[in-house]
């Protein structure tokens, strides 16, 4: 009975240990910094309206997607290329999620992680899309994905359904982002 009490205690101390060893510390006895989460932000049709119609001082790029939306998670990595070419060069970019509020905490910042996304990120906040859609452009019937660039008085000047090219986005981003400088 006593070395099965001695087992058990054994045992308790070699879970207890290699629970704790998650918080182990690096080879330099530094604590692993916690990874970054990124914040997807709820975003309303008014909100949305907003954001694409206000004059502002650089043109800016909007990508509506979904993490379901295999095309969207393609293209996504030509995308954080080209946000981190041309912000510096005076472009602002948004994404805007069309999945589930429920997945604002979940699936969507940690699809954006894995992307190593940086841009401001929103998720469209709407019991009915379609009048979000038709904040957007009324010719979009709210095919994902769907990439609009807009110039500094928030008139659209390119728009992509589908897979965004992105020769031809860079294309449209640099006639403006020149024309600003």
């Amino acid at each position: 009975m006593r070395r099965f009490k001695a087992s058990v205690l054994i045992l308790l101390c070699v879970l207890l240990t290699s629970l704790a060893a998650p918080a182990q510390k690096k080879k330099n006895g530094a604590a692993k910094p916690a990874t970054p989460r990124i914040v997807v932000e709820p975003i309303d049709t008014d909100a949305l309206k907003n954001l694409l119609t206000q004059q502002r001082q650089q043109p800016l790029l909007v990508n509506f997607w979904a993490t379901f939306c295999d095309p969207c998670r393609d293209e996504f990595p030509d995308l954080v290329k080209i946000d981190k070419e041309y912000r510096p060069q005076s472009l602002e970019f948004v994404t805007v999620s069309l999945d589930d509020m429920a997945d604002i905490k979940t699936s969507v910042p940690e699809f954006l992680h894995s992307m190593k996304a940086t841009m401001p990120a929103y998720l469209l906040n709407a019991s009915d899309p379609e009048p979000a859609i038709n904040v957007v452009d009324p010719a979009w019937r709210g095919d994902l994905p769907a990439t609009y660039l807009y110039n500094e008085k928030g008139e659209i000047v390119y728009k992509h359904i589908g897979r965004v090219k992105p020769e031809e986005l860079r294309n449209a981003i640099e006639k403006l982002v020149k024309k600003g400088e």
